[in-house]
């Protein structure tokens, strides 16, 4: 393994997959160009982090915006399952971490530079692969100047609409909307959200995926998705969430609106000649949850460290190694939760179905146990028994009229 390229890595995209891409590569001595469109972009998201992330990551606690230590689900009918954020092991300390994205992608991008990557500013617009590398060519911010990079490889981090993929000649992933307001409350108003995370289902909410609301350190992130063909309705969708919650938002002030697209599922290759995708990319956001954020920077960081072990060679054959270890370890979890998606939000009984679900204690530590420390837990067949009967009771219940 060589550690002195001829030629830096570029990496396309300086938000949480891209900085934590570079912030690996400079720490292991390879050069590193990192380019982003628009530093001044705050890229939309509900920004909840595993607390596994802060350590996996080196990520500072302070960070942290709000511990959500109960979740509140809300079904199409305004049944609730309360939930709190607890695994298997008691005596531990288990939150779900909000974060937000202005604050977290500025310290990841700072750090990657402070450690050595060259960040600029600029719109990648064409990459040429050749046997001696890429040509990557862009226009500075401002400017339709066009300016040539030769670089070793490149890691594209750029987002659901990314260029890197579409330069490739890929096509476009289907992508789901969400769209989101920040508002701030009054103090009084405040204090019901001081650790709870809510997620509201029903077809005037989010007609195949959820909407919700998720504290921050001052304000509430108030927010829905919707599925393919429904960009439209999203406006009314996120008006109709807010009539929903008028009580708990009364005397509130928005002070941003966000939207953002979600790659509904992954490519089928992420791994090319001198090319890896990662994060939003390659489609790595998984079902059910729409979570995108530890896996942006785990895809990143994977990429990366996979990049250090096969310079100089980067060869489709080498950097496969990358997708091949992805899907070894994650195929499993991204199969059930595109399937749970489908299963839990298919229609409005279905919702109501998933909300009884949700209120299995069974399901709650497994699924938390699973989110916060990121391996797929066993289940023990007493607990897969519990939860069978409890599924099999709430769908006769929702769909057998009596």
């Amino acid at each position: 393994m060589s550690l002195n390229p001829i030629k830096p890595i570029l990496v396309v995209g300086a938000s949480v997959g891209g900085s934590t891409a570079a912030n690996t590569l400079v720490n292991a001595g390879v050069p590193v160009i990192l380019l982003e469109r628009d530093l001044s972009f705050v890229k939309p998201c509900g920004g909840a982090l595993p607390p596994v992330a802060f350590d996996e990551f080196d990520i500072p606690k302070a960070l942290i915006s709000r511990k959500v230590r109960k979740a509140m689900i809300h079904s199409p009918t305004e049944r609730t399952a309360e939930i709190d954020v607890v695994g298997l092991k008691p005596g531990r300390d288990e939150f779900v971490a909000m974060t937000t994205r202005e604050e977290l992608d500025s310290y990841l991008r700072d750090r990657a530079v402070e450690n050595g990557a060259e960040l600029i500013e600029g719109k990648l617009v064409d990459l040429a692969r050749h046997a001696n590398g890429v040509t990557a060519t862009y226009t500075p911010k401002g400017s339709q100047e066009l300016v040539s990079l030769e670089v070793e490889a490149v890691i594209g981090a750029d987002g659901a609409y990314s260029t890197t993929a579409r330069l490739l000649g890929l096509p476009r992933l289907p992508y789901c909307m969400a769209i989101q307001e920040r508002i701030q409350l009054p103090e009084d108003k405040m204090a019901r959200w001081e650790a709870t995370a809510d997620l509201y289902l029903g077809q005037q909410v989010s007609p195949d995926l959820y909407a919700w609301a998720f504290p921050k350190a001052d304000h509430v992130a108030v927010g829905c998705g919707a599925g393919v063909g429904k960009t439209q309705q999203m406006r009314q969708l996120l008006c109709n969430l807010k009539d929903r919650l008028a009580q708990e938002l009364a005397g509130g002030e928005v002070f941003m609106r966000e939207a953002h697209a979600l790659p509904m599922h992954p490519r089928d290759h992420i791994a090319f000649e001198r090319v890896m995708l990662v994060g939003d990319a390659a489609g790595l956001v998984v079902g059910t949850s729409g979570e995108g954020i530890y896996w942006a920077m785990k895809s990143a960081d994977l990429a990366a460290k996979t990049l250090i072990e096969t310079l100089p060679d980067t060869s489709e054959a080498a950097l496969r190694q990358y997708e091949r270890q992805w899907w070894k370890s994650y195929r499993t979890m991204y199969r059930f939760l595109q399937w749970l998606q489908k299963w839990g939000y298919g229609n409005e009984k279905q919702m109501e179905v998933f909300t009884d679900m949700c209120r299995n204690k069974d399901v709650q530590r497994l699924t938390f146990e699973s989110y916060m420390y990121k391996q797929m837990t066993p289940v023990s067949w007493p607990a897969q028994m519990r939860m069978t009967a409890d599924i099999v009771a709430a769908q006769a219940r929702h769909y057998i009229k009596v």
